[in-house]
């Protein structure tokens, strides 16, 4: 349910805490890919390999600070990484808005933390970790201890109602989906239930959709190229978690 009088300094707090969530989300989408440990030790430039002090890390102010470079030798910084700690601010937001300081914000947040890590992994390396997969569904567990709806069944629906019409499209037709797509969808569906997961598809097979359409028309890709669904799954998935219940109540609207 949507909160309402939530104050400023809530809002602040919100967006502290999950751009500095975010932060650490940088390391784990770097890393992870590389087979280093992203539970232990500094960051380092990749540079220069100087380690990075806490002023160099402020999120998303220390990259505007710093000008996108290294303190030490100069090099530059992606942009990458103050956008990702600004979405964890924006989403931290959002789910304060629409849960307020509760144990559903917080299980709402960890869900969207993961389909973040998710979706960045997949666009560097066209590969979704396990991990990623079990967190998610592990989300979906906690959603459901603290009282977070749907029921549990739709949420058994949800796991297969995308899951298995994937699987065996990938059984038909080569590179259609990879594993890691069906393997996420399924888990995804654990914490939105079959009529979100649905709406969830249909919102990543558009911007899919859109994206394989602008790579044809620039000459970016040939009919036959792959390129990552998973980012658009995942953002599918976020936004019919945030919002998914007011747009299905419209477009029910339009059918009566």
């Amino acid at each position: 349910m949507e909160q309402t009088g939530i104050s400023a300094a809530v809002y602040a707090f919100c967006f502290v805490y999950g751009a500095c969530i975010f932060s650490f989300l940088n390391v784990v989408i770097y890393r992870l890919p590389r087979h280093l440990p992203f539970w232990k030790g500094r960051s380092k430039c990749t540079t220069c390999g100087h380690v990075l002090g806490a002023a160099d890390m402020i999120p998303v102010f220390g990259w505007l600070l710093l000008r996108g470079r290294c303190r030490y030798c100069g090099a530059r910084f992606s942009g990458r990484y103050a956008a990702v700690e600004l979405l964890g601010g924006v989403l931290g937001c959002l789910v304060c808005q629409k849960y307020g300081l509760t144990l559903d914000a917080l299980t709402a947040f960890a869900f969207l933390a993961v389909l973040t890590a998710a979706a960045f992994v997949d666009w560097d390396t066209m590969e979704i970790p396990n991990g990623f997969v079990l967190a998610a569904a592990l989300t979906g567990c906690v959603s459901l201890i603290v009282g977070m709806e749907p029921a549990w069944p739709s949420r058994l629906a949800g796991v297969f109602c995308v899951s298995v019409p994937m699987l065996i499209l990938a059984c038909l037709i080569a590179g259609a989906f990879g594993g890691g797509d069906i393997k996420l969808a399924a888990a995804c569906g654990l914490m939105l239930g079959w009529r979100l997961e649905l709406l969830a598809v249909f919102l990543a097979i558009l911007g899919g959709g859109g994206y394989g359409i602008y790579l044809l028309l620039t000459g970016k890709a040939k009919r036959d190229s792959h390129f990552a669904f998973g980012p658009f799954l995942s953002l599918g998935m976020g936004a019919a978690l945030l919002w998914g219940e007011p747009v299905l109540a419209w477009y029910l609207s339009l059918l009566r």
